[in-house]
């Protein structure tokens, strides 16, 4: 089921504006201390992970703002400090930060608090459906009287909350011009430093790669024997809609067929903000869960899968620094398209044969598992689409973010040289 849509989330932004004016007053008076504050809507991973273990490393007292349980357990884990976002802790914690860490927005810590902090927002994808300022759906408002001012108001708040943002990293020229775009920022904020998120896919060798890879993998859904190919499906976000991709009954046959003939296990990636049933009609071990209550950050196990199937993830830019073929399965390309928008056309992505459906794109995926001359001709082509989003590849993409921030007038940690 569905579980957020921009329409209710701005409707609950707009009950909240007394509670912002009195945050921000009291972020007037709170000095701002030298500690980095991490958050990120998607748990304890993605580019805010890589920052700050790289920041922790380097001496900057760090801390993670959790928002459950889980997130509570797995910043344990790490070894990483944490409190809430919400309530008085979260909030004093973000008032005193000297830096503010998001990957999402400004509600990744404590929303009331952020007022003249400096802002780094690390995003979590490369856009090819538009976001922000260039997307209608940013600022979406339920059809209520009033509707166009409420929208207004929306937008008007939204880019407020944008100009906040000091750094905000891109990974390349191409990918600026879209950042810049949908936040409204210049390019002294937009930097092209390459993502923090995508370091584990550049850093090391292929082999180091792959077994960490396996081991991240094999601990979220299991053993997977080896020699079996291993097939992620990870559609995106349709603003509280369902996914219309999810398989009939016949399709599932088709499904676990195929992955019987071909030694393949299918892993559902479905959006945490928009999860879709994929459960097969009959148990198999060749279709796993991989969602985000399996696995918060799926880009670490990246490296161990073979295949792509996605709609418009920019997973589809992230794992051609691998290599890896991708598939697209899009049956609602044309109204994603008219609804959402795109940068550019989905054709230049996807080429002239997404799939419609899955019949479509199982025929597809057979003949890359069965023929190596097809596999490596997707590839390569994958390969190619990367390089023209991904300047950096040699997984330093971290420091360069790090050392954009300094630059902008952060001190080092106490005691450095």
């Amino acid at each position: 089921m569905a579980s957020f849509s921009f329409g209710t989330g701005n409707a609950a932004k707009l009950l909240r504006i007394p509670l912002y004016a009195v945050g921000r007053i009291g972020t007037l008076v709170v000095p701002r201390g030298r500690r980095w504050v991490f958050g990120c809507g998607a748990g304890i991973g993605d580019g805010a992970l890589a920052l700050q273990r790289h920041a922790s490393a380097l001496g900057h007292g760090t801390l993670w703002l959790t928002a459950s349980d889980r997130e509570d357990r797995d910043a344990a884990a790490l070894g990483i400090p944490f409190v809430r976002k919400s309530g008085v802790r979260g909030w004093w914690a973000t008032a005193r930060a000297g830096v503010l860490v998001v990957t999402h927005g400004l509600g990744d810590v404590n929303r009331y608090a952020n007022g003249g902090a400096f802002v780094v927002q690390l995003w979590h994808g490369i856009p090819l459906k538009r976001i922000g300022l260039d997307s209608p759906a940013t600022t979406q408002v339920p059809d209520v009287p009033g509707a166009r001012v409420l929208r207004g108001i929306v937008g008007v708040l939204y880019r407020a909350a944008a100009q906040r943002i000091r750094v905000l990293p891109a990974a390349s020229h191409r990918a600026r011009g879209r950042l810049e775009s949908a936040f409204g920022l210049g390019d002294d904020r937009v930097v092209v430093t390459g993502e923090p998120r995508v370091d584990v896919l550049s850093a090391g060798t292929d082999p180091e790669r792959r077994a960490h890879a396996s081991e991240v993998l094999r601990d979220a859904v299991g053993e997977i024997a080896e020699g079996t190919r291993t097939i992620l499906y990870a559609p995106t976000w349709r603003d509280g809609a369902a996914d219309p991709a999810v398989p009939t009954a016949t399709e599932w046959i088709l499904i676990l067929r195929l992955l019987e003939e071909q030694d393949a296990v299918l892993l559902v990636r479905s959006h945490p903000l928009g999860a879709g049933g994929y459960a097969p009609p009959l148990p198999s071990r060749r279709v796993r869960p991989l969602g985000a209550a399996v696995l918060s950050d799926v880009t670490p196990a990246l490296a161990a899968v073979d295949v792509l199937i996605t709609d418009y993830s920019s997973l589809a830019y992230d794992v051609g620094l691998l290599g890896m073929p991708v598939l697209f399965l899009a049956p609602d390309a044309r109204e994603y398209a008219r609804t959402r928008g795109f940068y550019g056309r989905f054709e230049d992505v996807a080429g002239s044969d997404a799939a419609a459906d899955w019949a479509g794109v199982l025929v597809q995926l057979e003949q890359l598992l069965s023929d190596r001359h097809a596999y490596e001709g997707a590839s390569r082509r994958s390969a190619t689409l990367s390089a023209t989003m991904h300047a950096h590849r040699d997984g330093r993409n971290t420091d360069r973010v790090y050392q954009a921030i300094r630059a902008r007038g952060i001190p080092a940690p106490k005691g450095a040289a």
